[in-house]
């Protein structure tokens, strides 16, 4: 199929989208006499309202909070304290919602703000509140804006930038597109020319030209790739371009060749297997043997103890946990029917010598099929 007919088969039917604008678009170079740049928030206003009038749902994640805090505070650099960081997003947030709320006003659109951490996605019931609490908003008319709590991130609650909170947005609403947009074109090849369609992100992850990536950010292109894998693995599509291409949301969404298109796995998964697989972080790992690993492939059985080789990390019953074959590969992911201890204890053992060797009657499976999401490729 055609590239451009290709493209329109998965973006001009989206009806849910969610498009992450990065720093460096919302702050003007010192060349151009610094500050926030307001002509792209008034242009990205517009597209979005010509987006709504087509019948598209848009979720807007912004980046910039820090950038718009130091250009307040006239500094010359992104600080490098936490203290500092936490400050100036603090008065930068405020910034970025007041042009965000003059500039969608003159279309009769009105703005919500919402600030998360990582763990905010982490914890179930959490997660389906955003979900909820973001389509109530749709429900109103109203466009939300997501933006990573930096006010209160440390290291252990950071998304590590709005690539992943583009992705992991995308993936809770079920949204069929994210569109990250940059300063670049899009994805370069070796020879600095934009790459159409990509059908294995994987493939080029040694890519990442993060020429774009500045000190007033905190992403670049290996960032924007990782996002775009957790929605592709989905079963969704992913966008890679340039946030200073005249109409540009419009132009993709009818199909128009611009930036890289990152297409969908053939499988789409559920809400529920999305938080298992590509939400939630690992709690921990276990290890296990050929014959479990191809069960779980070929013969899509449930995980039992008799084949884990090895546990890892300190997990509790429910909690998420990665599984890999002794050669290092992840190829599922699943909800754990028993904590680290009672794990160790009757890892590579049969379920009838559970009640003998934990003295009490259990589940037989570690991890039951119906809990176990197989990561794309896996099977």
């Amino acid at each position: 199929m055609p590239s451009t007919e290709l493209r329109q088969s998965v973006l001009s039917g989206a009806k849910r989208v969610v498009v992450k604008i990065g720093t460096q678009l919302l702050t003007l170079p010192k060349a151009e006499g610094g500050g926030i740049n307001k002509a792209f928030i008034n242009g990205l206003a517009k597209q979005i309202a010509g987006l709504r009038e087509k019948g598209v749902e848009v979720t807007l994640v912004s980046s910039g909070a820090v950038g718009a805090g130091c250009v307040e505070l006239e500094m010359t650099e992104r600080p490098s304290d936490v203290a500092g960081l936490q400050a100036a997003a603090a008065i930068g947030q405020r910034r970025l919602m007041d042009l965000m709320h003059k500039a969608f006003e003159k279309h009769g659109i009105s703005v919500a703000q919402i600030l998360l951490t990582r763990t905010d996605f982490d914890d179930r019931t959490r997660y389906l509140n955003i979900r909820n609490c973001i389509r109530k908003l749709h429900e109103y008319g109203t466009l939300p804006i997501l933006n990573e709590n930096d006010t209160v991130s440390v290291d252990e609650l950071r998304f590590g930038d709005n690539d992943m909170l583009a992705a992991l947005t995308c993936n809770a609403l079920r949204a069929q597109a994210v569109v990250l947009l940059t300063s670049v074109d899009g994805l370069l090849d070796e020879q600095m020319q934009v790459i159409d369609l990509v059908d294995d992100v994987d493939k080029f992850m040694n890519l990442t030209n993060d020429d774009e990536k500045t000190s007033w950010g905190s992403g670049g292109m290996g960032s924007k790739l990782e996002a775009a894998r957790l929605v592709t693995d989905a079963g969704d599509v992913a966008v890679i371009a340039s946030g200073r291409e005249k109409s540009i949301l419009l132009r993709l969404m009818d199909g128009e060749k611009l930036g890289t298109v990152l297409l969908p796995a053939k499988r789409k998964l559920a809400s529920k297997q999305r938080w298992i697989a590509l939400t939630k972080r690992p709690a921990g790992t276990l290890v296990v043997d050929e014959g479990a690993a191809n069960a779980l492939i070929v013969r899509k059985k449930s995980l039992l103890a008799s084949g884990i080789v090895k546990v890892s990390g300190r997990f509790e019953k429910g909690d998420i946990l990665a599984i890999k074959t002794e050669g290092g590969d992840e190829i599922a992911r699943g909800l754990t029917n028993f904590d680290h201890e009672d794990l160790k204890l009757i890892a590579g053992k049969r379920s009838d010598q559970f009640e003998k060797i934990l003295g009490r009657v259990t589940y037989a499976e570690v991890i039951h099929r119906d809990y176990l999401v197989m990561r794309n490729g896996a099977g």
